[in-house]
């Protein structure tokens, strides 16, 4: 199903929307995991899945953390550690190397792994010969599929071209650069500072090296950002015409996030501004011939993630969107998140406890959730919107047993009230996203969520465009 948009959204309808509500990068979302979920349930879910793997032979995905940067950036809400003592990293891989021996001893050598994605931090702390042995220890005890996806996030301060080629020899065929703005005044204000130039030359590098698809990370409600200064950043994002963007709206909760508190509130632009810099965002990118593909991305109509979109085949994970089918998760690193089967589960957050577990010889796991049927169910839905715009009653009530109306007929009046403001059709046989609906279809999803019951509890989460 394809559902691009070629008319800009208004502002009106942007401004009306201009609430907080989950990512759901998962359902239920990772604020609802509890402590009670157990090194021991986790163990018990990969058993099961070892158990299950003959008949299944489903792939794997996995997330590796890499926690550490050389310096901190204002605006940040990741999980990171901030030190230039380089020889910090060493120790890390061989905790990780214990972290997957453990796994292994559940699941056995050489499980597929179709699609792997390094974050953090900065995943480009590592040397190349860091790397290089991250990627050796994953080889001896998985099996990577040759047509897999295998990205990294790159911070563009920490590398060359010469890196790149690097990268590409190891198998990763996706970037994401950590851009957010190219106003020299903007990225002095965050303590990111890297030129234009730079970013420019690093894309060009890129694809000498014909990595697959070239993503650019770009967020918008930043200090001293106007809507005309994000205008010239997205001329040059579009002139760049990287494979794919990411869109984020920052989200300014110093009462959270210590390294926000350095931030100037007075600088940061308004609500009128923000919504102003997501309308012509929008505009811009798909004038440029991006086709929007949910939840603050867009991609050019090549690119394997707008292809998945066409044709009904977009998944979602914690990194977000996927081409990949839906499969189980496994996080290694600190504060890394998995899911595997009907379970999700959380490492530590702390260096020092994450060493701990693992010194003892016990796998990290400190917090997760034992997904109940109504948790299937409500996610088999809130996915289903978020990836294909759509929900068949049929294919909900045959695999759960329910008349669909009947046990979600509270959220019904719901519907009908986005439906009278244009984002959803509703008919007899399903829900349908409408093209203008697409770009707020985290508020369509948010009906079907069962933990969301105050105003109080959508305060934890970003705003949704």
């Amino acid at each position: 199903m394809d559902t691009t948009v070629v008319e800009p959204v208004s502002e009106d309808l942007l401004r009306r929307f201009d609430v907080s509500g989950p990512r759901y990068t998962s359902y239920p979302t990772a604020d609802r995991f509890v402590e009670a979920f157990s090194v021991d349930d986790y163990i018990q879910a990969l058993n099961l899945r070892r158990s299950a793997a003959a008949a299944m032979a489903s792939p794997l995905s996995i997330y590796i953390h890499i926690p550490f940067c050389e310096s901190l950036c204002y605006y940040c809400a990741c999980n990171k550690i901030i030190t230039k003592h380089h020889d910090r990293a060493a120790p890390y891989l061989k905790y990780l190397s214990r972290e997957v021996d453990l796994h292994t001893a559940q699941l056995g050598l050489g499980q597929t792994v179709s699609q792997l994605h390094l974050g953090g931090g900065s995943p480009t702390f590592l040397t190349d010969d860091e790397l290089r042995e991250l990627m050796a220890m994953l080889r001896r005890n998985f099996t990577l599929t040759p047509d897999g996806e295998y990205s990294i996030e790159v911070d563009p301060r920490t590398i060359d071209a010469a890196r790149l080629a690097t990268l590409a020899e190891l198998g990763f065929n996706r970037l994401s650069f950590g851009v957010q703005d190219f106003d020299p005044a903007v990225q002095k204000a965050v303590h990111r500072v890297q030129p234009a130039g730079q970013v420019f030359a690093l894309v060009e590098a890129a694809r000498q090296h014909k990595f697959e698809s070239i993503n650019l990370d770009l967020i918008y409600g930043l200090p001293l950002q106007s809507p005309d200064s994000f205008d010239r950043t997205l001329a040059q994002v579009i002139e760049l015409r990287p494979d794919r963007i990411a869109l984020y709206a920052y989200a300014h909760l110093p009462e959270r996030f210590k390294p926000q508190r350095r931030i100037d509130t007075l600088s940061l632009p308004s609500g009128a501004a923000k919504v102003a810099m997501l309308a012509r965002s929008m505009a811009a990118f798909i004038g440029a011939g991006y086709v929007y593909v949910g939840m603050d991305h867009f991609a050019l109509p090549t690119d394997a993630l707008a292809i998945a979109k066409r044709q009904g085949r977009l998944h979602r994970n914690f990194q977000g969107y996927s081409t990949q089918p839906d499969c189980d998760l496994i996080g290694l690193g600190v504060s890394s998140i998995g899911r595997i089967g009907a379970t999700y589960s959380q490492n530590a957050k702390t260096l020092e406890e994450y060493y701990d577990y693992l010194d003892q010889g016990v796998l990290p796991v400190v917090r997760g959730l034992a997904l109940s049927r109504d948790d299937l169910m409500r996610r088999s839905v809130i996915m289903a919107l978020m990836c294909q715009g759509q929900v068949l009653f049929e294919s909900i009530e045959l695999a759960y047993l329910i008349d669909f109306k009947k046990y979600f007929f509270t959220e019904f009046e719901a519907l009908q009230k986005l439906a009278d403001q244009g984002l959803v059709t509703l008919d007899e046989s399903g829900i349908q996203v409408t093209a203008t609906g697409w770009f707020f279809v985290r508020a369509v999803a948010m009906v079907f969520d069962r933990y969301l019951q105050t105003d109080r509890t959508r305060a934890r989460f970003s705003k949704i465009i």
